[in-house]
């Protein structure tokens, strides 16, 4: 390597000048370590020595000194001799001397020409020998100019391969002119071994001196080159985790500059120690273990690195083995499940059973439960109830509008930001093994061309095989058979068979009026007071406040938008204790609920709607609760069309023709003469709210009445409401829903409801304010409906409707014979 000092004086200068330096016959010798000085070279030396010293002392006192420099053979000996030292040397003036301490100087030396030693002349007090100064000739030929030439040629290649040189390199180079001097200036600084450049020294033949020296130099082209090539093949591969590891070297740096670097060595003993207390599973201590060793021979600024350590992360902080104790206490369990939400009896008991079930066996697997039932009625909040009363942690997942299966079982470890599914992040959320889980919002889950998660819900919900779930991210199996999964939904309908024939389904209605009366007084009266910064000191809502509320601003299944419009009296409350116009003690009555929200957005049309024949109420399930549905059918003159409106489905529309063949079929004993009576007669039957799309088989029997209305004149009871299935054959089908559309019966003030027979078991879920309230009759045949609903019914009908309630009578009187 050439140095990085470069200062050179060129003999060739300083000999053609008017005072050139003269070398006496015998010179003291300076002897030198580790270098070589050739003629032309300038270099600093420590001289410390005895001789040596007492050299340049003496040296010094002379005018233009000039001493002998030869380079010891080995540099470990203190003392050297003639025979420590080489033969050929160099003759020196001495430039500067400077003393650095006593018996200590550091000494600049300019190289002025060859010699030869002759003999020795004394040891003390320094080594003096008689030499022979040995100048380079000053014959040249083609071959010489040649070997110049290209010396020089390759100094200049070697000077652009070293940016660490300074730019008057290259011009020192073609500032020198004499071939020998151009050998001494490149082989003084090349990075060669103290015997090479002694032998160069030795070379007296220039030919040959500037072969050894081209050769000496070709070499460190070629080294350089080699370097070049390596340098320029490291910097391309040098990408993104290079530069992040020379940054995070740096910032250790500093770090450690600053004392704020936080011991991260001990990592891999931490791990170590996690792996051990951590609890997992056979199979997942195995993988662990592997994955700490491959984590121990990557380097941290490897991608790979941080995959595998996010890995060991999640294993080990997996709550494998952390449980919480369960409470057992079944009245205690009660009694927070009744503070916690008002009514929902069936989900209640369900809970109260499995506690038990768990006080006699403690290996129990948790159920699976689904809550369906129309939003607002505490489904989900149930779920967080239920983990506090019996003493487990609550973990929630949504699935509304997840389409990716990866969402549930998670995305396997090759891509890049890949996570465990969402069920193995609650359960790490929650801390526990046995968390309640509430699935929420389960009949939302879609599907598409990333996989169906609902299927992916079939080993999470399979009690046979949960208990060696295994996720896509962590590819070791963990138990979810400890956990009490709940799930909740708005409707059964989207959720696949085989996911639903997994699920332990609780249904869970509608609340009643004085449900929603006692659910307000308990829970939303007093959280909106505390929202809104009033108490229950300076605000009161009455009863009456409630209801009315209940009955003219709300109508739904739940408590949802009922907590809103309380929330809106509060607000109305709050601007005038804002305004310091309020009164001590402020009374929400009935009056104050429409001053504060504004006209009544729910009246009773059943007085305007059932004035006239052709008006029939009847009961519809939706997806939201129960609601009332009117029918309403008119004649005119035509050519017996039959016209249906209001977004009536299929279904729908095949009960209407189903019930005009049957009053078809009995024109006669209905009154209406023999079949013709349709002639001339055009018919339309309309469903009011016709934005909305209605659908379903429970409306036959309303069909019948209205129809029956319409052509005999006689209208409907007002306070009568009905669903049932109709066939040709006269009788009354069994329909679903009933809890619902009894407690939209209810909510809509209806008196007295008709439903099919074979329903009359299902009122044992229905409240029994609601049985209380209403009077319910259940019919087998459509004529029995006649003199139920008619506020007037004919002979003809009414003799109808007690044949048909005898033929009913009778064929439950024949029943228990049949059975037997």
């Amino acid at each position: 390597m050439i140095r990085g000092r470069l200062t050179f004086s060129v003999m060739s200068q300083s000999s053609g000048s008017e005072n050139p330096v003269e070398i006496p016959d015998v010179i003291p010798v300076l002897p030198l370590r580790n270098s070589v000085l050739f003629p032309g070279s300038i270099i600093p030396i420590d001289v410390g020595r005895r001789k040596s010293v007492k050299l340049i002392e003496d040296a010094i006192a002379k005018e233009r000194p000039v001493i002998g420099i030869l380079t010891q053979k080995d540099h470990r000996t203190e003392d050297p001799g003639k025979d420590d030292l080489y033969s050929v040397g160099c003759a020196a003036r001495i430039l500067k001397v400077i003393k650095l301490a006593k018996d200590n100087f550091s000494v600049i030396l300019q190289g002025v020409s060859r010699f030869e030693v002759e003999d020795v002349e004394g040891n003390e007090p320094f080594l003096m020998v008689k030499v022979s100064p040995v100048p380079d000739p000053s014959a040249t030929d083609v071959e010489l100019d040649a070997l110049v030439l290209n010396l020089r040629d390759a100094a200049k290649r070697v000077v652009k391969l070293m940016p660490e040189l300074p730019k008057e390199a290259g011009a020192l180079v073609d500032s020198v002119n004499e071939p020998g001097h151009l050998a001494d200036l490149v082989t003084s600084n090349l990075d060669l071994e103290v015997n090479e450049k002694q032998d160069v020294l030795e070379t007296f033949e220039l030919n040959i001196r500037l072969r050894k020296v081209l050769q000496f130099l070709t070499r460190q082209l070629e080294v350089l080159k080699v370097r070049e090539r390596i340098n320029t093949q490291v910097q391309e591969e040098m990408g993104r985790n290079q530069r992040e590891y020379v940054l995070r070297q740096q910032l250790k740096a500093i770090k450690e500059e600053l004392g704020d670097l936080d011991d991260s060595g001990n990592d891999n003993d931490e791990f170590e120690e996690k792996i051990a207390n951590a609890g997992m599973s056979e199979e997942a201590e195995t993988v662990a273990s592997k994955q700490l060793n491959r984590l121990k021979n990557m380097q941290p600024s490897s991608a790979e690195y941080t995959v595998t350590r996010t890995y060991l992360e999640w294993l080990v902080e997996l709550p494998w083995k952390v449980s919480t104790e369960d409470h057992i206490d079944l009245d205690e369990v009660r009694r927070v499940l009744d503070e916690g939400h008002d009514g929902l009896d069936k989900v209640k008991r369900r809970i109260v059973e499995y506690m038990a079930v768990r006080k006699l066996k403690d290996d129990k697997k948790g159920p699976i439960l689904c809550l369906a039932g129309p939003p607002g009625v505490g489904k989900t909040s149930l779920g967080r109830s239920i983990a506090k009363a019996i003493g487990r942690n609550f973990g929630r997942i949504s699935l509304g509008g997840v389409r990716d299966e990866a969402e549930i079982r998670g995305h396997r470890r090759t891509y890049v930001g890949s996570l465990p599914g969402r069920v193995i992040q609650g359960i790490k959320k929650a801390g526990t093994n046995n968390p309640v889980f509430v699935l929420d919002e389960i009949d939302k889950l879609g599907n598409d061309f990333r996989g169906d998660p609902a299927s992916a819900l079939l080993e999470v919900l399979d009690p046979e095989q949960n208990a060696t779930f295994s996720d896509h991210y962590l590819e070791v199996a963990f138990d979810l058979s400890k956990i009490m999964f709940i799930a909740t939904a708005n409707q059964l309908g989207p959720i696949p068979w085989a996911l639903r024939d997994r699920l332990e389904i609780i249904e869970i209605p509608g609340y009643t009026r004085q449900e929603k009366k006692r659910i307000a007084r308990k829970f939303l009266v007093p959280k909106q007071l505390e929202d809104h910064g009033l108490s229950s000191e300076t605000v009161e809502i009455t009863d009456e406040g409630l209801l009315e509320v209940i009955d003219s601003y709300t109508r739904e299944a739940g408590v949802r938008n009922l907590e809103r419009e309380i929330g809106s009296v509060c607000r109305g409350i709050a601007v005038k204790v804002a305004e310091g116009t309020s009164q001590p003690k402020e009374v929400v009555k009935s009056l104050q609920v429409q001053n504060y929200l504004g006209p009544t957005k729910f009246v009773s049309e059943m007085a305007d709607r059932l004035s006239e024949p052709g008006v029939c109420t009847g009961l519809a399930w939706t997806p939201v609760g129960g609601d009332i549905l009117f029918i309403e059918a008119t004649k005119m003159a035509g050519k017996g069309k039959l016209t249906l409106t209001g977004q009536l489905g299929d279904v729908m529309k095949e009960s209407v023709s189903a019930a005009l063949s049957f009053i078809r079929s009995r024109s006669s004993q209905l009154g209406l003469g023999d079949g013709n009576f349709l002639e001339g007669v055009d018919l339309h039957v309309h469903v009011p709210a016709g934005a909305t799309p209605k659908d379903g088989p429970s409306a036959g029997i309303t069909m019948y009445t209205a129809l029956v209305s319409l052509f005999t004149g006689i209208p409907v009871r007002a306070d009568v409401a009905m669903t049932g299935e109709i066939s040709l054959r006269g009788n009354v089908l069994q329909i679903g829903g009933l809890k619902e559309k009894l407690l939209a019966a209810h909510r809509a003030g209806i008196k007295r409801v008709i439903v099919p027979q074979r329903n009359m078991k299902d009122l044992i879920d229905v409240p029994e304010e609601v049985k209380s309230e209403i009077e319910i009759f259940g019919i087998k045949r459509m004529d029995e409906v006649l003199s139920l609903a008619l506020t007037e019914p004919t002979d003809g009908l009414a003799t109808l409707a007690r044949e048909a309630a005898l033929a009913t009578a009778k064929e439950n009187a024949m029943k228990p014979i049949a059975e037997a």
